[in-house]
């Protein structure tokens, strides 16, 4: 199958839709993982369900839920754009991309993505769900939450954790589109040369990259959600001091909190994701054959 490059605005709106659809059907995965992963007392993945759903309904699991699917969809449509670009930019002089450069690619994306879509929305999120845990919460949503975070520490409010989401997005991209390619071109190359994938494989190719994406950068996930936490400025005077703390104080098996749900959310995330963009890719025509370098 002679190889193909994704038209960038297709690639924008795919990717997007594709983000916006799977934060929302993924949403209360990501709750009980944030909520798990904020210091105090450890709490399993059902206690959080249990007690959100006693004091606040099943709408408590959608605490922070429109900032994520807002920053999904911005993440996801830049990210498979990014990806795309150096993609490109890597091809050799037959337009095929190896693992290493595929690796980089997906490094590249992430970082991007990191900058321009994840860290505000991320930030937003967390500050949302660990207001929403407290007796009296001041946020009163996405807007309002928005504005009062802005208010009282700023524009650098809304980017507090960039470092440990930078790496975290970069690792997380590179593992995830170097196994789905790799999974992909393995599964074209031998099951069905030449012919386009059923939504079936797509589902669990994608699923087997969000397996291995999670247990490979969780430690950065959980880096990441302390920096963004209300207390955050309080305990920790960088995402180094974080980890120092985290490991000294809580051991190192802290680093791994959160990795059910989180889990939960990648495998179905990867599947949802790259099921709907490359459905949408297909329907809209947005391939076209590459151009050689």
């Amino acid at each position: 199958m002679a190889p193909q490059r994704e038209k960038p605005l297709h690639s924008l709106f795919a990717g997007a839709t594709a983000g916006g659809i799977e934060a929302f059907l993924t949403y209360p995965t990501e709750f009980v993982k944030t909520r798990s992963q904020f210091g105090g007392k450890r709490e399993s993945p059902l206690a959080i369900i249990k007690s959100t759903l006693k004091l606040k309904g099943i709408t408590g699991l959608y605490s922070g839920c429109s900032a994520l699917i807002v920053g999904n969809s911005a993440k996801a449509g830049v990210r498979f754009v990014s990806y795309d670009f150096f993609k490109q930019k890597l091809a050799d002089s037959e337009g095929k991309v190896s693992a290493p450069r595929s690796l980089l690619a997906g490094l590249g994306a992430g970082m991007t993505e990191a900058v321009f879509a994840v860290t505000p929305s991320e930030t937003i999120k967390t500050k949302l769900i660990d207001d929403a845990k407290r007796p009296n919460p001041q946020y009163r949503g996405l807007i309002h939450g928005t504005k009062e975070i802005i208010r009282q520490e700023g524009i650098t409010g809304i980017y507090r954790g960039l470092f440990p989401v930078m790496m975290r997005q970069g690792a997380n991209s590179a593992v995830r589109f170097t196994t789905y390619a790799t999974l992909k071109q393995f599964v074209q190359g031998t099951a069905r040369p030449g012919q386009p994938l059923p939504s079936a494989i797509t589902f669990g190719i994608g699923g087997i990259a969000g397996l291995v994406t999670v247990y490979s950068t969780m430690p950065l996930d959980v880096i990441k959600t302390r920096m963004q936490s209300l207390e955050a400025r309080a305990q920790y005077r960088n995402s180094f001091h974080c980890a120092y703390r985290i490991f000294t104080e809580e051991g190192i098996l802290r680093f791994w909190t959160g990795t059910t749900p989180r889990l939960a959310r990648l495998v179905l995330s990867g599947g949802i994701v790259f099921t709907v963009y490359e459905k949408i890719i297909a329907i809209s025509g947005g391939r076209t054959p590459a151009t050689p370098s």
